[in-house]
């Protein structure tokens, strides 16, 4: 869509009319959607416009939902118009925000703080995020085209191999953003001059174990061993046991596999990731590995 024409979309969408969007600018153009930043009568907003292929990947009905009911947490922008059926959004335009630095931990631990915080509040939604389900479903939009990956099928066995070990793990299911990445973590401040953390883009959100998005949060910063290790610390401020850190790498497995599959979609609608797409499909083979090395150490045998 020309930028000329997203005055005319606003106005369709009721928010105002064309001729009162001023100084629109193009401000990301992102994995899954393009977003542009306007001002009308003094106020800036900024609309989020679904990008190519997203309708097979995300069901905006279930981000409406979300979105109903994170809103009395303050913890994200505030929405003015979401369209469930096309997923457009128009929401509140944060000012002077920045995204957290994933090498700064004194922001990191800012971060993991605040997603802690989320999770204690355990709310409810009427769907799930299923990892298996995602990773089989992005896999099958290659429409049987091969995987780039010469030892897929050998990964993908190792990977699914780790469902019975997380299924045996405690879990609290609840309200989990699942996109839980640096870049969705935004620090602004208030009219008090007091700094807040807004946690945005809940387009994957929904029921699962508040753990998985430790790893989300892992994977996508690109953390090397002693990062993740360093990170689930700073999450489990009780301290960890073993089997439940076996359990988030178990997650950094299955997720880096998820994505993987999820950019080898976009890939075949014209889009690469780069280094991104190799560093999670680099997770899924490194951290089974991982899991199955700890399990021969506390078991005293391998897992099978």
């Amino acid at each position: 869509m020309p930028t000329s024409s997203i005055p005319q979309l606003i106005e369709s969408c009721g928010f105002c009319r064309a001729d009162e969007v001023e100084a629109l600018q193009t401000m990301k153009t992102g994995m899954t959607n393009r977003s542009y930043a306007f001002f009308v009568k003094g106020n800036r907003y900024i609309i989020r416009i679904p990008g190519e292929g997203t309708d097979r990947l995300i069901n905006r009905a279930r981000e409406h939902a979300v979105y109903s009911a994170i809103e009395s947490l303050g913890i994200s922008e505030t929405v003015h118009y979401f369209d469930p059926v096309t997923g457009i959004k128009i929401a509140s335009y944060l000012t002077d925000a920045h995204v957290c630095d994933s090498g700064n931990w004194e922001e990191v631990t800012k971060c993991i703080a605040a997603l802690r915080e989320f999770h204690s509040s355990k709310l409810h939604v009427a769907h799930s995020f299923d990892l298996w389900e995602r990773l089989d479903f992005y896999e099958s939009l290659w429409k049987g085209e091969p995987s780039i990956y010469a030892d897929y099928d050998k990964t993908k066995r190792a990977v699914l191999s780790l469902k019975r070990f997380i299924d045996e793990q405690p879990k609290s299911i609840q309200l989990c953003h699942i996109d839980a990445v640096p870049d969705n973590f935004l620090f602004v401040h208030d009219t008090n001059g007091a700094e807040q953390i807004k946690l945005i883009d809940w387009e994957y959100a929904g029921m699962q174990d508040p753990h998985l998005d430790v790893a989300m949060f892992i994977i996508y910063a690109m953390y090397d061993r002693e990062e993740t290790e360093k990170l689930i610390d700073l999450y489990f401020i009780d301290g960890c046991d073993k089997l439940t850190r076996m359990k988030v790498h178990c997650y950094i497995a299955v997720s880096g596999l998820v994505w993987s599959n999820w950019c080898e979609f976009k890939r075949h609608c014209g889009v690469e990731f780069g280094a991104y797409a190799q560093r999670q499909y680099d997770y899924a083979r490194e951290y089974s590995e991982i899991f199955f090395r700890e399990y021969r150490e506390v078991f005293g045998r391998d897992y099978v």
